[in-house]
């Protein structure tokens, strides 16, 4: 078995893996990041899918905006089949199958392997956690003042501006202002509002705007396209340098800046199957990974001074129990999910003239999700769309429960709800190009029996697969309720002249909090149990941060656990984030 060392292990290049590994890289720790799945846009792997490569990238010139435009194409069904699309939790290899987990109910779970993560697909939405949900819920052990430096850095890195105003936008903000609502300016959410979400998107080319004098040749097109392929992979402007797509995914963003230092290492292609420990007789100690070649099949085995998990609130659990590493009853327990529900209006195309000065609303253009409204302490409602096929099989075909034509929406605010087939799919598809979708982001609390354990009874090549429940509380469904009904009450005011609500049966997508802190992680995100045994990934929030996007905390977190390690087992940190004078910005807090 081949084995080698370097100062810490990180297990997962998805989300938050890469904002840790880049601040460590910056304090000239040197950093080994073992990734599961595929690294697309690198020269090292020209054929990620077909063949098996290099074996590691450290070089940024590695990374290419023509293997990129070669490998992601934006097509729903090549990108986001879940069995056998390019964007999947499953190996490289396009032949093997998915790798698999046992989800007893109906449910999907949306995550992504491959640099990058699930934000290879994410609408790179970066709201902040609303002030309450850190502050007020008895979760967090620090401050929400704690995380704000480390907001602001990431702000001004990838950077996060609030969303351009496209049409469908000027719906829902005319809907919101109808119902009562007020516009919310700055970062830091307290109070019920609307907003354009803050997104790490580059700003659209000047002359994309409806008023431009563009004569329609996009070739050399800058920032966002407004083509609205977030969930295809995003790999928009074409022919752009890899680091300038404008989507800030952590592979576009953070994953160049991470080996310009010059000390971080991707090495993807690995399935990390156990995690090493040692000690005398107190507390064990975290001392290195074994992983598993997925092409070749073979292990091997990284020696670190420090380990961190960053593999997901599903593999960051089932790595530890699958490890036997100490259990003290709330590991990858607690898991929340935001409870997603989804809300559609369609309107008259009369309707849509006079209001927004086209009788279409054409969901397809745009950032596919740009304005959000905020409801501390119940969660928050966004614009989601979603291209066509997308939107037939969330917003439609995704309900629990009875079809439409057997549920009794009298008196309901929605004219129907659950799940639609036929003709009556048909005739909601037919509108799509006059339909505005609502997504219900719900603050649902952490809960003992949500999670992740092991299917003793299942295994793959890594071991026993994860089990995941998830069963909503009667005090969450009571939040999704009532965000539905805003939802709706928000279409109607603005004149949409059918209201279907999903009723959607649970998407595992916003996973958070299955190792929180407080819980199974100290204040610094270092284990309890484990010593030289830290969590950089969304397991580690101590909850769902009310109901925000959980990507801008889950990566700020993670910056602030990289000070930790550095702190704590190597020679400190000389000018730590958390120590920085805010940048003054006419839209930052």
């Amino acid at each position: 078995m081949r084995e080698r060392e370097t100062d810490v292990v990180v297990v997962g290049a998805g989300g938050d893996g890469p904002a840790l590994a880049w601040r460590l890289g910056e304090l000239g720790i040197d950093v080994t990041v073992l990734e599961a799945g595929p690294f697309y846009g690198n020269e090292q792997w020209p054929a990620p899918r077909e063949a098996p490569g290099g074996e590691s990238s450290s070089d940024p010139s590695d990374l290419s905006g023509d293997r990129y435009d070669e490998q992601f194409t934006a097509k729903e069904g090549e990108m986001n089949d879940l069995i056998m699309g390019k964007l999947r939790w499953g190996p490289a290899d396009g032949d093997r199958p998915a790798w698999a987990r046992t989800v007893p109910q109906q449910a999907i779970v949306a995550q992504l392997a491959g640099v990058g993560g699930t934000t290879q697909h994410y609408y790179a939405n970066h709201p902040r956690a609303f002030v309450g949900s850190v502050d007020d819920q008895p979760d967090w052990p620090i401050d929400y003042a704690d995380l704000v430096p480390y907001y602001q850095h990431l702000e001004a890195t990838h950077p996060i501006r609030p969303a351009p105003t496209t049409p469908k936008a000027e719906l829902f903000f005319e809907g919101a202002r109808r119902a009562g609502y007020d516009l919310t300016t700055g970062y830091n959410v307290t109070e019920e509002g609307y907003r354009p979400f803050p997104n790490a998107i580059l700003q659209p080319d000047e002359r994309l705007a409806r008023d431009g004098d563009y004569d329609g040749d996009f070739g050399d097109v800058e920032g966002d396209t407004l083509a609205a392929h977030e969930h295809q992979g995003g790999p928009h402007p074409r022919g752009s340098d890899f680091e300038d797509r404008a989507r800030r995914s952590s592979n576009v963003s953070l994953v160049p800046r991470a080996m310009e230092t010059g000390h971080v290492e991707i090495r993807p292609n690995a399935f990390v199957t156990e995690v090493l420990t040692g000690g005398g007789t107190g507390d064990p100690q975290a001392t290195g990974v074994e992983f598993r070649d997925t092409w070749a099949g073979t292990c091997e085995r990284v020696h670190a001074d420090v380990v961190v998990l960053a593999a997901g609130c599903i593999e960051t659990p089932r790595l530890w129990l699958d490890s036997g590493l100490p259990d003290n009853g709330w590991v990858g327990k607690g898991m929340t999910t935001h409870w997603f529900d989804f809300v559609a209006g369609v309107f008259d195309p009369d309707t849509l003239e006079g209001t927004i000065g086209q009788r279409e609303v054409n969901p397809h253009q745009g950032q596919a999700a740009g304005s959000r409204l905020d409801v501390p302490g119940v969660g928050g409602i966004a614009v989601n769309t979603f291209a066509p096929g997308i939107t037939s099989m969330a917003m439609y075909g995704g309900g629990q429960g009875e079809f439409w034509f057997d549920r009794d929406t009298a008196g309901e605010p929605w004219d129907t709800a659950g799940r639609v087939t036929g003709r009556k799919l048909k005739e909601l598809m037919s509108k799509y190009r006059r339909t505005l979708t609502l997504i219900c982001h719900t603050d649902d609390r952490p809960r003992r029996e949500n999670g992740v354990s092991l299917d003793f009874d299942t295994e793959d090549e890594h071991g026993p697969v994860p089990l995941v429940k998830f069963q909503p509380h009667p005090e969450d469904d009571a939040r999704r309720d009532e965000l539905a009904e805003r939802a709706a009450r928000l279409l109607r005011e603005v004149g949409a002249e059918h209201v279907h609500r999903a009723d959607a049966a649970p998407i595992l997508l916003h996973l958070q909090s299955s190792m929180a802190m407080g819980r199974v992680l100290d204040e610094g995100c270092e284990a309890y149990d484990v010593d030289r045994l830290f969590v950089a990934d969304h397991s580690a929030l101590a909850n769902g941060v009310g109901g925000a996007n959980p990507t801008h905390t889950g990566q700020a977190l993670a910056l602030r656990t990289a000070e930790t390690v550095a702190e704590r087992y190597f020679d400190g940190v000389t000018d730590p984030i958390g120590g920085r004078t805010a940048p003054a910005t006419a839209d930052e807090d």
